[in-house]
């Protein structure tokens, strides 16, 4: 065992630390003792090109008592991996094959014949389950990404950027260079492990012939099974903006790729499980925007809990009554329920009694809209079997405990941590984060809210970041200064800076801002590095 090599240890949010080493060997050497370590109240490991995210639970450690004893960890010789070299076959016909081969100096030829020969590494877990950036031993790899991403990747697509390879598991946009497409399924949840490469597993890539099959490359989606006429179920007539079956996610499975995901206000789907009997846990359905018509095919219980605006049940006789937030409401078989738009908040909870009798995937019944793990988007003339209510707890009333969210228009506070890139921003950027009001846009979903500021946060450093884990709450700063704020879908790893994040009480209330919605930061915890030297008692 030798001295990990660490450079720094970084506050990443309230819940998170970022440790800096000097290269990706070192990340690689540490990270197998630190997972083996099992230091008090780590939660996640995520290790990056230069980095490891770690998670914590605050209530059992805190960032400098964590980091003083992740200091203390040794680090291993070499970094080892339990699996087999693994081949990829490869259709050598990508988009940028020729122009990066002339950028290069070489030709295509000459560029594929050095990345089949090459051996690579599985390195570390990229932005989706499949997604696996591999390290090799030739230093010719060395490549730029492009300068204007692609909004459309398919499956399958083997691609370069920096000195990693990997293989787009699924159907994404990207700024990678594409050099092919392979036809193996990268994630597939009927293998075991379901990743096709392992972080540390060796990977040589062998060129194929154009005739091979690349239509299976995507991953299988999980479809809701028929449900029998008779049973119990919850019918959609219109789905809305959106909508998803989500419960509190997927903890403890970022090493294999997977983010938890989850719901967007987790207060929210709380109180809508409490209101009717069930586990707080319990799965509900999520609607962003409004606009939704769900059909009762049973008698059952039910609770709205989150966004407001107008809602009503219309019987099947027509008789129309109104369906009040935070309150149990029974329905009938033939009842309809109406979710109309939205005027505060920007995401509804409807819990059923009971809830939802769905199979699991990977232990959730969370849809997670960027990775695809999980059940799809709910659409018109899905049916949802219900679950057994008999074991339900009595229902209670009302979420009165909770104010109104705010209007469309109005002004959000939300508080937040520096870190871990703050000191890649000017000071200027500093006081315009916290100085100015930002819009939520249009251009703002479950991965991430675009806030738009009259002036753009000004970097201090504009080299490239390498990627490095994120968290929920993060706020990302592109190139363009105009920050992005990750929700529960988000990428779990992210090559923009991140100049803070949101507190893990506050991140509820980011999953209700809605387009036109003004923000302001508040700063709650300033950017300090956790020195070695200081006094971390």
């Amino acid at each position: 065992m030798t001295q990990p090599g660490i450079t720094r240890i970084l506050p990443m949010s309230d819940r998170a630390i970022l440790v800096e080493y000097t290269d990706l060997d070192a990340v690689l050497a540490h990270f197998a003792p630190l997972e083996s370590a099992a230091l008090a109240g780590v939660e996640e490991l995520i290790p990056a090109a230069s980095t490891t995210m770690v998670r914590f639970d605050p209530t059992l450690t805190d960032a400098r008592s964590l980091a003083r004893r992740i200091r203390e960890v040794p680090a291993a010789e070499h970094a080892a991996s339990d699996h087999d070299a693994v081949t990829v076959d490869v259709v050598y016909s990508g988009e940028d094959l020729a122009a990066l081969a002339e950028s290069l100096g070489v030709s295509s030829e000459e560029l594929v014949r050095r990345h089949t020969e090459a051996t690579w590494r599985g390195a570390f877990a990229g932005f989706a389950p499949g997604f696996v950036y591999c390290v090799g031993d030739d230093p010719f790899f060395e490549v730029p990404r492009r300068p204007s991403p692609r909004t459309r990747i398919p499956a399958g697509s083997v691609a370069l950027a920096g000195n990693f390879s990997a293989v787009y598991p699924r159907e994404s946009p990207g700024g990678w260079q594409l050099i092919g497409r392979t036809p193996e399924r990268m994630w597939d949840l009927e293998r075991t492990p379901p990743a096709f490469i392992q972080p540390g597993q060796e990977v040589r890539y062998r060129a194929v012939r154009d005739e091979v099959d690349l239509s299976g490359a995507a991953p299988r989606t999980t479809e809701l099974p028929p449900v029998p006429g008779d049973a119990r179920a919850l019918e959609i007539v219109r789905p809305g903006a959106q909508l998803l079956l989500q419960d509190l996610g997927r903890a403890g499975m970022l090493g294999m790729g997977v983010a938890a995901s989850g719901a967007a206000d987790r207060r929210a789907l709380r109180a809508a499980n409490r209101i009717v009997g069930n586990d707080s846990d319990t799965a509900v359905l999520e609607l962003a925007g409004g606009g939704a018509e769900l059909l009762a095919c049973a008698e059952g219980v039910i609770a709205w809990t989150g966004a407001s605006g107008r809602r009503t049940i219309v019987s099947a006789e027509g008789d129309e009554y109104p369906f009040e937030r935070g309150v149990p409401t029974a329905v009938s078989a033939g009842d309809r329920i109406h979710l109309s738009g939205f005027t505060r908040g920007l995401r509804g909870y409807l819990a059923v009694r009971g809830g939802f009798a769905v199979d699991d995937v990977l232990g959730s019944l969370t849809t997670d809209t960027l990775s695809g793990v999980g059940p799809q988007p709910l659409a018109a003339g899905d049916v949802l079997p219900l679950g057994d209510d008999r074991a339900a707890r009595a229902v209670e009333p009302n979420d009165a405990a909770r104010p109104e969210l705010p209007a469309h228009d109005e002004l959000v506070e939300i508080d937040i941590v520096l870190g871990p890139r703050t000191d890649w921003f000017s000071a200027a950027a500093l006081e315009t984060l916290t100085g100015q009001e930002w819009r939520v846009t249009a251009q703002s979903d479950r991965v991430g809210v675009r806030l738009e500021g009259d002036t753009p946060l000004e970097r201090a450093v504009t080299a490239e970041l390498p990627s490095e884990g994120a968290v929920t709450g993060a706020i990302q700063v592109p190139a363009n200064g105009q920050p992005v704020l990750f929700l529960p879908d988000h990428p779990l790893t992210g090559g923009y800076p991140v100049i803070g994040a949101v507190i893990d009480a506050d991140l509820d209330r980011a999953g209700q801002l809605a387009p036109g919605m003004r923000v302001r930061f508040r700063v709650v915890h300033r950017f300090t590095e956790l020195s070695a030297t200081e006094d971390q008692s």
